[in-house]
């Protein structure tokens, strides 16, 4: 008996060994997987603009854009507009685009130099890239970088203070809008993300998303009513409802 129990224990060792390194091959390949999609561009992948959205590029969303009184963004934003070079980079392209839009600094930043000292302080490159960034950690990230940044969450607000605040942001220079939001609300695939707004078409009351994800959506006129009901969320790494940002110099 005792021998059995010692050829048992001799046989069992090995095959525990065999099962810890097969484990540890998956769990080492299951790991470069991950790090490997979330440190790569992503690929281009086109999807539907959704029914109620309206695409810029499209002619009913070219005609919004001339008729559209409330759009000092638009042209600054345009000229500085970045694809998010990572999945979770959505916050630090938006960013990029703003401070340019700005003119904080020359040469332009990129998507690597938005990375100061300062930043990194708060929230480093591959902190944001595993995991991207919150509400609160966008609006660190811009004050490190020498910018006035309101900061304001839709549990805080209403739509129509959004809608006032959106508008008067948009009919002015030198300042902007970066939201954060639930693509689910806005009929599009995919969680949480974050781009800037350039302008605003009162007759429709439609606001133009400059979406840096460009490899999946464009640029979209969507319903300020979607767009609030987008933002009006709750962001499960907070507990908090997503908002939107406001910058100037």
């Amino acid at each position: 008996m005792i021998e059995q129990n010692v050829k048992s224990g001799g046989s069992f060792c090995p095959i525990l060994i065999k099962v810890g390194i097969g484990a540890g091959i998956i769990g080492s390949v299951a790991i470069t997987a991950i790090a490997t999609f979330v440190l790569s561009p992503p690929a281009v992948n086109l999807l539907p603009v959704p029914a109620n959205s309206i695409a810029l590029k499209s002619k009913i969303g070219q005609q919004l854009l001339a008729q559209s009184t409330i759009k000092a963004d638009y042209a600054s934003l345009s000229q500085n507009f970045q694809t998010q070079k990572l999945p979770a980079y959505c916050g630090v392209a938006s960013s990029v685009m703003v401070l340019n839009a700005l003119k904080r600094t020359a040469p332009p930043l990129n998507q690597d130099t938005f990375f100061t000292s300062e930043a990194q302080k708060i929230r480093t490159s591959l902190e944001v890239a595993f995991m991207g960034m919150s509400l609160a950690q966008l609006a660190a990230l811009l004050k490190s970088h020498q910018v006035k940044v309101e900061t304001h969450y839709a549990a805080d607000t209403t739509i129509e203070q959004f809608r006032t605040q959106i508008k008067q942001n948009l009919a002015r220079e030198r300042d902007f809008v970066i939201v954060n939001y639930d693509r689910a609300g806005l009929g599009q695939v995919t969680g949480g993300h974050i781009s800037p707004l350039s302008a605003y078409h009162e007759q429709s009351d439609r606001v133009l998303v400059e979406d840096v994800s460009s490899y999946k959506y464009p640029p979209v006129w969507v319903l300020m009513s979607e767009l609030w009901n987008a933002v009006n969320t709750k962001d499960n790494s907070t507990g908090r409802t997503r908002g939107y940002v406001l910058v100037s110099q």
